[in-house]
């Protein structure tokens, strides 16, 4: 199986257009142990010719150039892609506007939960992906679903997280409005090898549930937005903290290297970084404390195979 981090970032990029923090001021000024990052996404593929999107980030065009895999090949006629799938863990912006890159009448189909295609229904600025040559199909929650004829089988489960930003209604007790489906995390297999992952971009919480499906797995990409849960009220970036948010921080007691220090996960790779993040920086103090808990920090372009 064949795994590529297309986008390593959280929502805005690193760096974010419009933001001047030390990160971003670093990385536009070229300092070492900086890389720019495009937002959240990732491509797999069992056979290293058919390829499905995990998430399809507002850079998709970009990733997809700078991916020849992704690209159309000069033999298959004037009209042609690799991509067959696109694959929704939520109704984030970051996650679902790149479909719009992808709306020159080519086949493929778009997965997701309930929840997330009843908001791509509702934007009727997704109908110029024409359901008749783009079919949604819903991923029903616990269960595996054979994506289209690409040898890979996904189960989609619920996650703790939080409804997208521009969904949010009710009260912070009723966690704005959130309901099951609304943050989901993946696990995909290669039909042929038994080969497996999982694939969490966005979580809040690391619950027992969680946990149990997580023990033991060979590789998981996981949420890394914030290193500690008040980093964007520190640099005055943002009055929200990240539980706020809906994602839990990397470092603390009740951080993501905690949660996952008992269950044994192979190899572990964050991705979803929030240009606020110091791991950001390779020669920070808490990229070391990461990498020395065993953590990897993902960046564009990074390549797997299982």
């Amino acid at each position: 199986m064949h795994i590529r981090i297309l986008g390593a970032a959280a929502g805005g990029g690193f760096p974010q257009w419009n933001c001047s923090c030390r990160n971003c001021a670093d990385v536009r000024q070229g300092k070492p142990g900086f890389k720019a990052r495009t937002q959240c996404s990732l491509a797999v593929s069992a056979n290293g010719s058919d390829w499905v999107l995990l998430n399809t980030a507002p850079d998709l065009r970009q990733q997809i150039n700078e991916t020849p895999e992704l690209g159309a090949r000069a033999d298959a006629g004037l009209r042609n892609s690799p991509i067959k799938a696109a694959v929704l863990t939520g109704g984030d912006v970051d996650f679902i506007a790149g479909l719009l890159n992808l709306r020159e009448l080519q086949p493929f189909t778009v997965y997701g939960s309930s929840r997330v295609l009843s908001t791509l229904k509702a934007n009727s600025v997704f109908n110029v992906l024409n359901a008749e040559v783009v079919p949604r199909r819903e991923l029903p929650l616990g269960q595996t679903t054979a994506i289209a004829e690409t040898g890979l089988d996904v189960e989609a489960f619920a996650v703790p997280g939080k409804v997208a930003l521009y969904l949010e209604s009710g009260a912070a007790d009723a966690n704005y409005g959130s309901r099951e489906g609304d943050a989901i995390g993946l696990k995909v297999t290669a039909r042929a090898s038994g080969k497996t992952f999982f694939y969490v971009p966005g979580c809040a919480v690391v619950d027992a549930d969680l946990a149990s499906r997580l023990k033991g797995a060979p590789l998981v990409f996981f949420d890394g937005t914030l290193y500690t849960d008040d980093e964007m009220l520190r640099q005055g970036l943002m009055k929200k903290t990240g539980q706020r948010m809906g994602h839990m921080s990397i470092s603390g007691p009740e951080g993501s290297i905690a949660a996952f220090a008992a269950l044994g996960v192979g190899r572990k790779i964050y991705v979803h970084i929030n240009n606020s993040n110091p791991v950001l920086d390779d020669n920070s103090p808490e990229r070391r404390a990461t990498e020395a808990a065993g953590w990897e920090v993902g960046y564009d372009g990074m390549e797997i195979r299982l």
